[in-house]
């Protein structure tokens, strides 16, 4: 599964948080196998242009599946870790619904 990493200009992609991303995804979807071909990671501050507030820190979590349509999720949180972890529970509960719905099919 590739991870790709991507931030606005108010979150630094540096290699520590590159690491945190693709460790806490990799992990999250590890019982899916290779059905998740790709996850993009998307981060932001939501109020870049004021001083640091609640919940300001975005997570968009992007997940292309085999032959499926892309499935996406996002959280909001104090912190990007906050935001990572939130975002991570909810694609895998995502994809565990999706692939559940077609399998009963």
């Amino acid at each position: 599964m590739e991870v790709q990493v991507n931030t606005d200009k108010n979150i630094n992609a540096d290699a520590r948080l590159i690491e945190v991303v693709e460790k806490k995804v990799k992990h999250a979807l590890k019982r899916f196998g290779n059905q998740v071909t790709r996850v993009e990671a998307h981060f932001s501050d939501e109020n870049s242009n004021k001083k640091s507030g609640v919940a300001d820190k975005r997570c968009v979590l992007e997940a292309r599946i085999a032959a499926l349509q892309p499935i996406t999720v996002s959280e909001t949180a104090n912190s990007v870790q906050e935001a990572l972890d939130g975002a991570a529970d909810k694609l895998q509960r995502s994809i565990e619904s999706t692939l559940g719905r077609l399998g009963k099919r």
